[in-house]
């Protein structure tokens, strides 16, 4: 038994360790393409008498806390005026749909060409919404914007010169973060973004690799759209299956980490957890459509390789749960091991695992501007945060291997009014108990003078004790404010889901 247990830890930190190496490889791409990233930032600029017709479209589903916000901020897009189309798909079932009605006819008014759409039913959620307006556009370039993004007067401008080429399917510019600097959280969310977009995406694109239109902030061409098979709403995450097929069906895309797109992110940790959850939960369902269908394409080895990582992320989930669960009885079952076996063994495994992490955010820190030791200050909260994300999120991925597609569940905006929107969640016991857990894994290593293992079991321990905690108090403190609405005459507006987590107008 003790010698199936070390077998069986060792295994998955090696695991856990591929997809470290993996990042550093990313970096690795970063700076070795320095220069094709330089050159796309210089794309041919364009007369306005030869710029193409765009519509940009604007899902929405109860957003009153920030709909006005992105109707006005989309209105002063600098464009011709007879070559822009704005599109509201509104799906609201709450004060939104009047809110973005009013505002429509506001803007209207004042001679812009912007028209206000409503389906007769949610079949598809966003893909449906999208699908829809996409039948009546006018364009042929099609840029989407999420509720609580904020366009910039320079976006458009900024990115249609790079459809002269005529195989360019879509075009994906940077977010932004409004608030973040709002609390620890949103310091947190902030820099995994940033390596999602400063790393992943810079990489993936600079060596040819496939990368995806991450749902928003991004330009399509209409005909690479309706080439991939249009939107298809049998997977969570439509943005990633469109990518994967437009690509697969020969588009090349681009990607614009100059170009910011300003946008909020939750600051709560239930809506934060439902967010990660549905990414996941799509990512595994659209890895299920498509994984076969990559392998058998006309693509290089590389391709193929790096189209693995970027559709089964998630795995390192379970991994992670599972490396936590596994250390306190490899900790009491396995002898302490003197310094040499440490630096032999012990070191490599754990710099694989995380110091490629360090590599990974430090670039992101440095590519926008920062200093890369402000990410490594961060680090050892952000692998906590990861830790404590693990149950819920390997619950998405089990979910995404079960089934396909699913209830979309929006993540509830600030915009204007805190506290309009919120998410409900069950109560954190699993994280609670593993916190306990990983705290006797944080004793025990050291009792038996394991100290390469203390600082990975205080990092679980803080991890499931900080997202239990944040969780706990959130939904204590909502079953309080929900006391209060209902004694009042206010309405509640509350979605029934299949999700774990649910959205609901407190």
């Amino acid at each position: 038994m003790e010698i199936l247990l070390v077998v069986l830890y060792f295994s998955v930190l090696l695991l856990l360790c591929c997809y470290g190496v993996h990042r550093a490889h990313l970096v690795i791409l970063c700076l070795r393409h320095r220069r094709t990233l330089e050159r796309a930032t210089r794309p041919p600029q364009l007369a306005d008498s030869e710029l193409p017709h765009v519509t940009v479209q604007l899902p929405l589903y109860n957003e009153a806390t920030v709909v006005a916000r992105l109707l006005e901020a989309t209105a002063t897009i600098d464009y011709p005026s007879d070559r822009l189309e704005i599109q509201v798909l509104d799906d609201s079932n709450d004060e939104t749909a009047a809110l973005a009605r009013a505002k429509v006819e506001e803007l209207r008014a004042k001679g812009i060409d912007i028209v206000y759409v409503r389906r007769p039913d949610r079949v598809g959620y966003k893909a449906g919404a999208l699908d829809y307006g996409l039948s009546r556009a006018k364009g042929t370039l099609i840029a989407i914007f999420d509720a609580d993004f904020v366009p910039q007067p320079d976006f458009l401008r900024s990115v249609v010169g790079h459809f002269a080429e005529e195989k360019v399917g879509m075009v994906q510019t940077r977010w932004g973060h409004i608030n973040r600097e709002h609390s620890l959280l949103t310091r947190i969310q902030a820099l995994m973004l940033d390596g999602h977009h400063l790393v992943e995406n810079r990489a993936r694109f600079a060596a040819g690799f496939m990368f995806n239109f991450s749902g928003t902030g991004g330009i399509w061409r209409r005909q690479a759209i309706l080439d991939a098979g249009g939107w298809q709403h049998d997977t969570l995450t439509e943005d990633l299956d469109l990518s994967y097929r437009a690509q697969l069906a020969g588009y090349r895309f681009v990607y614009r980490p100059d170009v910011l797109t300003p946008a909020e992110l939750p600051e709560d940790m239930s809506a934060f957890r439902a967010q990660q959850y549905r990414w996941a939960k799509g990512t595994v369902q659209t890895a299920r459509k498509l994984i076969r269908r990559v392998l058998r394409a006309p693509l290089t080895r590389g391709q193929r390789v790096e189209a693995m990582f970027h559709l089964l992320p998630h795995f390192a989930y379970p991994l992670m749960m599972l490396l936590s669960v596994l250390l306190l009885p490899a900790l009491i079952a396995m002898p302490a091991t003197d310094v040499k076996t440490m630096f032999i063994i012990d070191l490599p495994l754990v710099l694989g695992a995380t110091g490629s992490l360090a590599t990974f955010y430090m670039e992101a820190e440095r590519a926008q501007g920062g200093k890369a030791r402000s990410a490594l200050r961060r680090l050892p909260v952000l692998i906590a945060l990861g830790a404590g994300l693990a149950p819920h999120l390997t619950r998405a991925v089990w979910e995404g291997m079960r089934s396909m597609s699913g209830e979309f569940v929006r993540t509830p905006k600030k915009g204007i009014v805190a506290g309009r929107y919120r998410q409900t969640a069950r109560l954190p016991w699993l994280e609670i108990g593993l916190a306990t857990w990983s705290a006797a894994s944080v004793v025990a290593s050291i009792q038996t003078n394991h100290w390469f293992a203390t600082p990975f079991a205080t990092l679980f321990m803080f991890g499931y004790a900080y997202v239990a905690a944040s969780v706990t108090a959130e939904q204590l403190g909502m079953r309080v404010d929900s006391r209060d609405v209902a004694a009042s005459p206010a309405e509640v507006v509350s979605e029934s889901l299949e999700q774990p987590e649910v959205a609901r107008a407190a």
